[in-house]
């Protein structure tokens, strides 16, 4: 992934105040079967404060350890994407060795969603003569690693639920009602056939992508955290790893300046169930009413 795959597009309408459950739910799917959930930040004028939401997919947890002590020192909430991905340890980011790592991430109030259990690629879609459909998908890991397979909608929602049940095994709590493709790409048919089984598909802004994905030699830390602080705002969704293969100089400490230059900037961190457009899933899913207070 790189960051031409930074997710652009703008905030929809909030939804009418007292939407009962099913309602809910069903006009954020509209939203982002649209492509509205595709958010565009809205700054704050100068001198004002705002609000940003770092989100961490897995990666290879390299750097989880030390990212969690980060977000404990300046006390930010994040909204982590998991997967059971592979790690330096020879094991995987959801099975019992990381269990501590979960108890300890849920009991400090962070916010968790579905990165497809086997780290799935969404290809695309394939329509049958008989108006059937299909996701062309290709799993990262698993039993059916590197194979190019074809889900219907069922199959797509049990792969997210999959890491809804693991989640419950190692920590006792479920997953909050949020997803996202690896790579960032859904096609509408499964963003809309997620929602139906209770997952908003969660993007990040251009302004946001971090870049611990691209290489430490073209893209040194130092020039990653001085373009962020310059570009990021109030809205902004944010996106880095726990770790990746590929970059030599890990990002991670970087998330530590970061943090506090965005906070001397008037910005707070939130979790993604405080955001705009996705605050009415999470209240779905509790079966409050969408106007509710928060926490």
């Amino acid at each position: 992934m790189d960051a031409s795959r930074a997710i652009v597009g703008r905030h929809g309408p909030r939804p009418a105040p007292s939407l009962p459950r099913r309602r809910a739910v069903g006009a954020l799917g509209a939203l982002l079967a649209a492509g509205v959930a595709r958010p565009q930040p809205a700054r704050a004028a100068a001198g004002r404060q705002g609000t940003v939401y770092l989100t961490l997919d897995t990666g290879n947890m390299a750097e989880a350890a030390r990212i969690a002590r980060i977000l404990a020192r300046h006390a930010v909430r994040a909204t982590f994407f998991l997967a059971n991905e592979r790690t330096p340890r020879g094991d995987h980011a959801l099975e019992p060795g990381w269990a501590d790592f979960w108890r300890e991430r849920a009991a400090e109030g962070h916010v968790f969603g579905s990165h497809t259990f086997d780290h799935v690629y969404l290809r695309g879609v394939e329509h049958g003569a008989d108006a059937s459909r299909r996701f062309v998908v290709r799993p990262q890991f698993g039993a059916f690693a590197g194979k190019t397979l074809r889900w219907n909608d069922a199959q797509l929602c049990a792969e997210l639920r999959r890491v809804d049940e693991r989640f419950r095994e190692l920590t006792g709590r479920g997953l909050d009602p949020y997803w996202r493709a690896p790579g960032g790409k859904a096609p509408a048919a499964a963003v809309e056939a997620a929602r139906r089984c209770g997952f908003a598909h969660v993007g990040w802004t251009p302004a946001g992508f971090l870049g611990d994905e691209l290489s430490s030699q073209a893209h040194p830390n130092e020039r990653l955290l001085a373009d962020s602080l310059a570009r990021i705002g109030d809205g902004d969704i944010l996106l880095a790893h726990l770790g990746i293969w590929s970059r030599r100089d890990p990002y991670a400490p970087t998330l530590d300046p970061l943090i506090a230059g965005l906070v001397s900037r008037g910005l707070r961190f939130a979790t993604i169930d405080r955001h705009p457009l996705y605050r009415s899933a999470s209240l779905a899913r509790a079966g409050a009413p969408a106007d509710g207070a928060g926490r």
